[in-house]
């Protein structure tokens, strides 16, 4: 077997899903935030994906960025953070995510062995432009596909099936590299090489499929495409 492709998730995998709420947390005058933005991003995080999954299960699709901003809501509301200019700050800064460090030199790498490079991920296209900008990584990738092509969030099998229009691979060439375990099962019962980034060391979802490599982070993915 072949890797012609290497196909990453964005939120999570390639961009840190936390940086927002650390970083508006230590502003000047961010008190109320400081003592519980761990607590408010990680509910911002699950609220985003559990929002996600109703969505595409109802048939009620929308964007990516109203999901978010949907769930910072409920996130706020939990923390009893009702300040609006907090809530603008917030989004504006999701807009723009830190990318975790290994990524710009993992991306060269792969770009350097001859590797096509991709995200696919539910963000709508205006919000993964600008992390992908923000983040400076937009020479080592050959594609941005966000969902918003066939209107229906992950995992949906109608989304893997865009990493092959776009790149003109077979499932079996491809390397797909998720944060999201749910992610990566489902794209391995859809035919993908995967690897699950499991940056927190949480135990493997129960589900009928298993991403085939667990890692700690995305170093190795280089490596780990060449030995495919």
């Amino acid at each position: 077997m072949t890797i012609k492709a290497c196909v990453f998730d964005a939120y999570g995998t390639l961009f840190d899903v936390a940086a927002a709420a650390r970083e508006a947390a230590s502003e000047p005058g961010r008190e109320a935030l400081a003592g519980c933005w761990q607590a408010l991003a990680e509910t911002w995080r699950q609220k985003q994906l559990a929002y996600s999954w109703l969505r595409a299960i109802n048939q009620a699709h929308t964007d990516f960025w109203q999901v978010t901003g949907d769930a910072l809501d409920y996130a706020m509301a939990e923390q009893k953070l009702t300040n609006p200019e907090l809530r603008e700050r917030l989004m504006a800064l999701y807009f723009e995510l830190s990318a975790y460090p290994e990524v710009p030199e993992m991306l060269a790498a792969l770009k350097n062995a001859g590797y096509s490079t991709a995200i696919l991920s539910n963000g709508s296209p205006d919000m993964l432009m600008g992390a992908v900008t923000s983040a400076d990584i937009g020479a080592l990738l050959d594609e941005v596909i966000s969902v918003e092509d066939v209107g229906v969030f992950k995992p949906d099998r109608r989304v893997y099936d865009l990493v092959g229009t776009a790149l003109d691979v077979a499932p079996n060439e491809v390397l797909f590299v998720s944060s999201n375990g749910w992610d990566a099962a489902s794209a391995a019962g859809y035919g993908f090489q995967t690897a699950w980034v499991n940056r927190a060391g949480l135990p493997m979802d129960r589900l009928p499929w298993q991403p085939v490599h667990e890692l700690t982070d995305l170093t190795t993915i280089p490596d780990l495409a060449g030995q495919l």
